[in-house]
């Protein structure tokens, strides 16, 4: 089953994605936690997805193996653990770091490597590794959403997995042979129009599904590292390891002109969705508008782009909750509006965007959505201006 596929030309990554997601949780194949919307889906048999990593050859010869912190991926944590391997997985939203080491207690039994292989034991069991331990990966293990049998990937739109791979070339942890595997249920394996792809994305070299292993044989180049225009004052401040690596690639003579500088010179921007943050970070396209206005500065526009804004009521915003948790999930959710008017005491907040498609893309993206306890009510603002 390939339910993406009938989406036909023009199809957005997140009109796959939302496919995916609604396609897995009416069959049932969605697993915990659930729903798996906004989610690397898990999915019933990953388990035994995972198992197929051992029919790799390549996977024989790895030590040093990167394998994502989600669900789905547990399995082969735990194999790589078990086969007595170096597992390395990506610091928690890169706020400290790019590795942590898993280190079992000596002597570890079987049961306490299953909790080394969870998201706990991830946080319990795990170490720094700084950007001079010259780690080299030897294999890469990710999440998609979404991929096509010529190793085309989509993830959840944070794009988290292709800023990992862009600063491992940066930091010199991957070589161009270094194969990467996504592990999917066979109903994530779909087509995938070569148009949204871009040169930011992560490919893949091995697919693992509980009932296949497919050798994708792509030949798409895989990103090439860090393309310092697209890194926003924002980004740098959120993810100390790119200040490390800015300065680092600064001593050695590359382009490392970060976005606020590199839009000066721009003569025009497209403006696309509203998107902000990692999953456009390692493309050498243009930035777009929303790139430029962080969701932290006020976002000024032309009384001629005012005229065309479509504004998002969001409710049932709990009393507690503060405006910067609620940029941060917008943030996460790629939903950075032009212009945000915060009243937490109503437990309710207006969202600009810049036409009503971009809208009702993000109220697609944020509807259901739990919101520090609460779901949130997300529709079009009765009163448009």
């Amino acid at each position: 089953m390939e339910p993406a596929s009938r989406l036909g030309a023009g199809v957005s990554k997140q009109e796959i994605r939302e496919k995916i997601w609604d396609y897995m949780e009416a069959q049932n194949i969605a697993d915990f936690p659930r729903p798996v919307h906004h989610r690397i889906p898990n999915f019933k048999g990953s388990y035994e997805a995972c198992q197929n990593i051992r029919e790799l050859e390549a996977y024989s010869r790895m030590q040093e193996v990167k394998v994502d912190p989600d669900k789905p991926l547990e399995g082969v944590r735990l194999i790589v653990l078990q086969g007595r391997k170096t597992l390395l997985v990506p610091t928690p939203r890169l706020r400290s770091g790019l590795f942590n080491k898993i280190v079992p207690p000596p002597g570890a039994t079987k049961e306490i490597l299953r909790k080394c292989a969870t998201s706990q034991g991830v946080k319990n069991y795990s170490v720094p590794i700084g950007l001079d331990s010259r780690v080299l990966v030897d294999l890469i293990v990710v999440g998609s959403v979404a991929v096509s049998e010529k190793g085309w990937r989509i993830g959840k739109g944070e794009g988290y997995a292709d800023m990992e791979y862009a600063m491992m070339v940066s930091m010199g942890a991957v070589r161009k042979e270094t194969p990467v595997v996504t592990i999917v249920h066979d109903c994530q394996v779909t087509d995938i129009p070569e148009e949204l792809l871009g040169d930011h994305d992560l490919t893949v070299d091995y697919i693992l599904t509980p009932t296949r292993v497919i050798v994708t044989e792509c030949t798409r180049p895989k990103p090439q590292g860090i393309i310092w225009s697209m890194i926003s004052d924002e980004m740098m401040e959120r993810i100390p390891i790119l200040k490390n690596l800015h300065f680092r690639e600064k001593q050695a003579g590359k382009d490392i002109t970060l976005q606020k500088e590199h839009l000066k010179h721009l003569k025009t921007i497209p403006i696309q969705a509203p998107l902000q943050n990692t999953d456009q970070i390692a493309s050498s396209r243009p930035v777009d508008m929303d790139h430029a206005a962080p969701l932290d500065k006020e976002c000024v526009t032309s009384k001629k782009e005012s005229s065309s804004v479509t504004t998002v009521y969001v409710g049932n915003i709990p009393k507690d909750a503060r405006v910067s948790d609620l940029k941060r999930t917008l943030r996460e959710h790629n939903a950075v509006p032009l212009r945000l008017n915060w009243q937490g005491a109503q437990g309710r907040a207006f969202l600009d965007y810049k036409d009503q498609s971009a809208a009702e893309s993000v109220i697609s993206s944020l509807r259901g959505l739990s919101f520090n306890g609460n779901t949130l009510w997300v529709n079009l603002a009765k009163k448009q201006k």
